[in-house]
């Protein structure tokens, strides 16, 4: 598999390193200083192209790689109000678009049994639920998209929370999310019910970048055989 790095940072690297230890090539990393690198040449040595950048900028390399033909894995984050018209041209085009806030296998894991506690919690309103997560300092949105995912699902279940904050909640229809951001600290989450008579937590902790990585590697080994607007559900077909 030929693979487009679009972001050289560290998560860049993480995946350049797994995707060799896999036998796969990469033929080009974009960064800021070689952008115009992302053409109709170069798209035509690859197979796929993974992007994890900024929020500025995801929406842009998505919607170029989607022009150029080159399926896409998308693991930024902070960009979501564009998701939409993504979608849109990914369909027009026939193309493929892989997304996920958080490519970790333990992380899809730790969505499906938030989903399954959040339901299970919905019956019994004398639990307030809350969040927490922490990163490292150069996580440039607060709070992480995979806390955003987290979120969603708990609201999709628990109808009386109506919408997330980033601070303490300050009514009853609040999620609280507290953000922090200390080094070194690849990724936690924390999910908390809380009642006047006990506590029930669940927490995923990443130890380093290589999940996250190997999530995105196995994303793009299974872009290039599928079309669509997919997730890593699809891909671990859970």
């Amino acid at each position: 598999m030929n693979i487009i790095l679009v972001g050289y940072g560290k998560m860049g690297k993480a995946i350049e390193e797994i995707a060799i230890a896999k036998g796969h090539k990469i033929v080009l990393k974009v960064d800021l200083n070689n952008a115009h690198e992302l053409n109709a040449e170069n798209a035509a040595k690859a197979d796929v192209a993974i992007e994890f950048t900024s929020p500025h900028s995801a929406f842009s390399n998505v919607t170029k790689c989607l022009e150029l033909g080159i399926p896409v894995v998308c693991g930024s984050t902070g960009w979501l109000d564009q998701f939409e018209a993504a979608r849109q041209l990914c369909e027009e085009k026939k193309g493929t678009l892989i997304y996920a806030s958080n490519y970790s296998i333990g992380v899809n894991l730790f969505f499906e049994i938030n989903q399954q506690l959040a339901r299970l919690m919905s019956k019994h309103q004398e639990y307030d639920v809350s969040m927490e997560e922490i990163h490292h300092t150069q996580k440039k949105d607060a709070p992480s998209g995979t806390a955003i995912t987290l979120a969603e699902q708990i609201m999709a279940a628990i109808t009386t929370k109506k919408q997330w904050v980033n601070t303490a909640a300050a009514r009853p229809e609040d999620l609280s999310i507290i953000s922090e951001r200390i080094d070194p600290a690849p990724g936690t989450h924390k999910i908390r019910y809380s009642s006047p008579i006990d506590d029930i937590e669940i927490i995923h902790t990443a130890h380093n970048r290589k999940g996250f990585a190997g999530g995105a590697v196995l994303a793009a080994e299974y872009a290039i055989s599928h079309k669509g607007v997919l997730s890593m559900k699809e891909v671990l077909g859970l």
